[in-house]
């Protein structure tokens, strides 16, 4: 299975502890993944201007990195995208790129997805409902499925590698793809 991680996190802290514990229990449970990290705050990825000029299939015509992290989607098995909550969503890196995947909509159909969402606010908070109804959208649109959300509240940037209970929640969940 290929698996690409998108890290909407600009910052090595908590969204990245989660992935670490989650790539972790991919490569632990030893079932020959191969795993792509991608770093959205890193790459240079212009805004969907709405021109159509891509008709859903035939790519992007920004030249930028828009095509390359596209293709990356499509070839991949699953796609887990992990982000930090920034005023009541996802962050605007990893919110470029799901707009831009729009150039080959009709090839990123019928995947798996994962979530990791990490908020300063309790779990409890419905910033990580707004969240999961956007993604449940998307899963709708394009026939994904969503196997697993798994949300963290942590404020200071080392708050979830400190939280045994959550890194081992994450490596689990790497171990049971």
């Amino acid at each position: 299975m290929k698996i690409v991680i998108l890290n909407g996190s600009p910052r090595k802290g908590n969204t990245f502890a989660a992935i670490e514990a989650f790539v972790k229990g991919i490569n632990a449970a030893n079932k020959g993944h191969e795993v792509e990290v991608v770093d959205t705050y890193k790459l240079n990825v212009a805004p969907c201007k709405g021109c159509n000029a891509c008709e859903c299939y035939k790519g992007c015509i920004d030249k930028d990195d828009t095509n390359m992290i596209v293709d990356k989607l499509v070839a991949a098995d699953m796609i887990v995208f992990a982000t930090p909550v920034y005023w009541w969503g996802i962050t605007a890196q990893l919110k470029m790129v799901i707009d831009k995947c729009y150039c080959k909509g009709a090839f990123i159909k019928n995947k798996q997805v994962g979530l990791i969402v990490v908020g300063g606010a309790a779990t409890s908070d419905g910033q990580y409902d707004l969240i999961k109804q956007q993604f449940n959208c998307i899963e709708k649109y394009l026939d994904w499925n969503i196997v697993f959300f798994n949300k963290f509240s942590a404020s200071k940037t080392t708050d979830l590698a400190a939280n045994e209970s959550a890194m081992e929640e994450m490596l689990e969940v790497g171990k049971n793809i």
